[in-house]
């Protein structure tokens, strides 16, 4: 198992997210943060399932919402680089610095 670190723009897209769904609905913040969580435990625990996109660069969807989690997995850690939503500015990310 890999340690996973979010990039501070892909922690601050999962604020606004949080921020976003909590004045939804009461709870529902909540619910998106633990499954942003648990999706990225399952891929620092199998880094090789998310699905491959461009580069070295891969991403697993965040069940039960409209998102998706974009990292690149390096030798010693998993870095988060973007909590990206399935219909807005797809491929933004890619302008991010893929390492902390």
């Amino acid at each position: 198992m890999k340690e996973a670190i979010f990039h501070p723009e892909a922690r601050a897209e999962m604020r606004d997210s949080f921020d976003f769904y909590e004045a939804r609905l009461d709870g529902l913040g909540l619910r998106f943060l633990s499954a942003v969580e648990q999706t990225a435990e399952r891929i620092s625990i199998h880094p090789e399932a998310g699905a491959p996109l461009a580069g070295e660069f891969r991403k697993r969807i965040v069940p039960g919402f409209p998102y998706n989690i974009i990292y690149r997995v390096w030798e010693d850690y998993i870095y988060l680089v973007a909590v990206a939503h399935h219909h807005r500015h797809p491929g933004y990310w890619r302008e991010r610095p893929d390492r902390r």
